[in-house]
Order: C-alpha cells, then structure tokens, then sequence
C-alpha cells in the first residue's frame, strides 16, 4: 500500500480535534462582534454571534452562522428579515447580555424598530438589514444566507474584537480573557 503524496500514512486513521481543541485554535482568528436581531410575533429576539461575513456585493447578500439547538434562530428564521448589529468595542455589555442563556435580553436596552420591523440597537457601528434567502446545515450549526435591504452606519468609534476569548479593541482584547465556560464562538450557543 502506497501513502497518498504529502498525506502521512497515520493521518488517515487519526480522530478529527475535539471541539474545545477547534475552539482554541480558531480563536487566534480575530473577528468583529455582532448582534442578530429579529421582531417575532410582537417580541423582539436577538443573540450574540461573531461568525459573519460579506457573501456578494451584487446582489447584496451576507452570512451568518447559528446553532440550530439554540432557542433565537428558530425565531429568528420565522420572523424572515433580521439586522445584524455590529458592535462597538464600549458594547461588551450588549455582547454579554446577548451571548447570555439566562435574563431578558432587552430589558432595559435602548433599541429602535427600524423600518424593516427588525430591532436596531443603539450605538453600534453598523447595522445591515437583511431577509433569510437560504439556510445550510453544517454540522450542529445552520449558515444563513441573507439578502442585504439596507446598510447604515450610525457610528465611527473603534469595533468590538473577540480574540483569543476575550473582547476588545485590537491586541488589547487578548488581555481581556473570559473562562471557559464563557466562549461563545459558536452563534447562540449559550441559549
């Protein structure tokens, strides 16, 4: 039996990483933070979510990534149109508040319903308003593929950075580390 070229022999056999080892890793891959935002039957819903992206430029479209155990992006993918919230780095509450599984997550916050019916938090940097075009499953998440119906930048301060478990504003958020219970990297996990 012949190796397949630049594979090792024992690599075939070997167990993929284990998740907290994947989480670890992929943590040195600094991201922007969000917030998914969605209005469901009269009640606004939102979670913390650091897996998003640009898709196309035309047509417009985005991604997002969420658990689908989680208890939001059910609501969310009823509701059908959805703001992505990207954070400031001052809005480490507003993460902690949307990446928590316990408490009411708009209780007290300061928020406006924009035009496309989708919550739309105060002070962020920017917002995208967006409808779900497509879902993929992927393991235990779902990719959402979304169709951009407005952009708006209401701020210019610095963003919100998750690096290496912690939040901050560039380097500085390596420095600002949470506990392991705490990682959130995965969409709505904590829900």
């Amino acid at each position: 039996m012949t190796a397949e070229p630049g594979i090792p022999p024992d690599s075939r056999d070997r167990p993929p990483p284990a998740p907290d080892e994947v989480r670890r890793a992929l943590g040195a891959f600094a991201s922007g933070v969000t917030v998914i935002t969605a209005l469901h039957g009269g009640e606004p819903v939102g979670f913390a979510c650091q897996s998003f992206a640009s898709v196309s430029l035309e047509p417009p479209l985005v991604l997002f990534c969420a658990d689908h155990r989680g208890r939001t992006w059910p609501r969310i993918r009823a509701a059908g149109r959805f703001c992505v919230n990207v954070l400031a780095h001052d809005q480490e509450d507003v993460v902690r508040r949307f990446g928590s599984s316990t408490g009411a997550k708009f209780d007290g916050l300061e928020w406006d319903r924009s035009r496309w019916g989708a919550p739309a938090l105060r002070g962020v940097l920017t917002r995208v308003h967006a409808e779900v075009a497509d879902v993929h499953p992927a393991g235990d998440h779902d990719v959402v593929i979304g169709r951009v119906l407005e952009v708006e930048a209401p701020g210019d301060q610095e963003p919100m950075i998750f690096f290496r478990s912690g939040f901050g504003v560039g380097r500085r958020a390596a420095d600002d580390t949470v506990s392991e219970a705490e990682l959130w990297a995965w969409g709505d996990r904590w829900e």
